[in-house]
């Protein structure tokens, strides 16, 4: 193991895995909440109903997770998409700065030749 190996995660790097945890225990939650409908299903025995709760809590999770998935994905195309917009911008402005900076320049020199 080199030392870079043993250094500590960041306080950030951390942050977010705690984050991270807290989400996903939250969204089982409200899996496990909204597989309460459960309860309304007299025919079912208490094995089976928990059963059906697992479950239903297990697919609400999957559910949610392939959400935050397409929501990351399209923010990371979205900041590809603006961080190309910015970099064409600025390389506008550089243009229009030096042909400014040029235009000055031969003006100066024409009226000082005067």
């Amino acid at each position: 193991m080199t030392t870079m190996d043993q250094r500590p995660p960041s306080p950030r790097t951390l942050i977010d895995e705690l984050e991270g945890h807290l989400l996903i225990e939250a969204t089982k939650a409200e899996g496990r909440t909204e597989a309460r409908f459960t309860h309304s299903l007299a025919c079912l025995t208490d094995t089976q109903r928990e059963e059906v709760e697992e479950r239903f809590a297990d697919s609400y999770l999957a559910l949610t997770r392939r959400s935050w998935e397409r929501t990351a994905r399209r923010g990371r195309e979205l900041r590809a998409e603006y961080e190309a917009r910015y970099r064409a911008l600025r390389r506008r402005l550089c243009v229009v700065f030096l042909l400014g900076a040029a235009f000055a320049l031969v003006a100066f020199v024409s009226v000082s030749r005067r």
